[in-house]
């Protein structure tokens, strides 16, 4: 016989107390058993962690037991539930979906943790942590960005690490081990008298883009945490395809939720000061986005990474393949 409403609110005030005795809880409720990833009739007592942990890592205490006076118990995993901070505030640990922004820009979004080499690291866009490629390794990294408040040294939370050089159109950047061999030429040029200089060109090898992506390492690993804001943990990787519903936790307009309207575009992405690149085989989904959301990690309904979000317009937002930024990166999500 199905349990009465009544009945499971009363066990869940008597049975409380126990329950949030196991460690990982972050909340316990009265709502409907979720079974293969769908809602059933069934009332439940649900009990919500911060992650699920398998049996066999759990001692036979910390379980949560299958049902209560012939109740029966959910866990659902929600990750660490926050207050509703606005995302532009300061956060430690800083989750995913927060501001964040190179010492000399304004703000961008932290879009996750990621790992390389048994090391974790900050993962956003170059135009956020990188300056654009007008970054050094070894720059600061400030949480919130310089637009929202952040300080350096009382924000300083990671500093530059790798970025993936953006190709701009129209000759692009110079490359600086060009640079460096052609001032060296041009000292020795002075110091003869010559009035012959140098200046290093990029060769045009290509003028495509795959990815807008950089990563920096935190200064100290407590200080950052793999949820991400009103998401929780990525479950795993997803290769974006038409017609895909995604989401996102951004620093300016939050969490939002689109549906992937194009796959394979190539897109002329406008960095101002008459700066423009090109990018081929990214991801296009309806507006989901504003000025701000760049560097935020866009995810499917079931929490795999899909893109990297860096770029819009007032109808439509683009991602980078999350398996591009990956790859080039060589990292992978914690």
């Amino acid at each position: 016989m199905a349990a009465a409403l009544d009945d499971v609110r009363r066990l869940l005030a008597e049975a409380g107390q126990e329950l949030w005795k196991k460690p990982n809880l972050v909340a316990t409720g009265v709502g409907y058993k979720v079974s293969k990833g769908k809602q059933s009739g069934e009332l439940a007592l649900i009990c919500s962690v911060v992650t699920k942990k398998a049996k066999k890592r759990l001692s036979a205490s910390d379980l949560i037991p299958a049902d209560i006076q012939g109740i029966p118990t959910d866990v659902n995993p929600t990750g660490v539930i926050y207050a509703l901070q606005p995302p532009t505030g300061r956060f430690r640990p800083a989750p995913g979906g927060v501001s964040i922004g190179h010492i000399n820009i304004t703000a961008g979004t932290l879009g996750c943790l990621v790992q390389k080499n048994g090391k974790k690291y900050i993962l956003s866009n170059n135009h956020v942590i990188a300056n654009s490629n007008d970054a050094d390794i070894g720059d600061p990294i400030l949480q919130p960005g310089p637009y929202d408040g952040g300080r350096y040294p009382n924000d300083h939370i990671a500093r530059l690490s790798e970025f993936i050089e953006i190709i701009f159109d129209e000759g692009g950047s110079t490359c600086s081990i060009g640079n460096a061999a052609a001032g060296i030429l041009n000292f020795f040029a002075e110091v003869a008298g010559s009035k012959t200089r140098l200046h290093t060109k990029r060769l045009a090898v290509s003028t495509e883009n795959l990815v807008d992506a950089a990563i920096a390492e935190p200064l100290n690993e407590a200080d950052v945490t793999n949820e991400i804001l009103n998401i929780g943990t990525i479950s795993g990787i997803a290769e974006g395809s038409l017609g895909m519903s995604v989401k996102k936790s951004g620093r300016t307009t939050g969490f939002t939720t689109g549906t992937i309207q194009q796959i394979d575009a190539t897109v002329r992405v406008s960095y101002g000061s008459n700066k423009v690149a090109t990018f081929v085989d990214q991801l296009i989904t309806g507006n989901m986005s504003a000025g701000g959301d760049s560097g935020s990690a866009v995810l499917t309904d079931d929490n795999r990474i899909v893109g990297l979000l860096y770029a819009g317009s007032s109808s439509n937002t683009i991602l980078n393949r999350i398996q591009n930024v990956f790859d080039l990166l060589q990292v992978t999500y914690v």
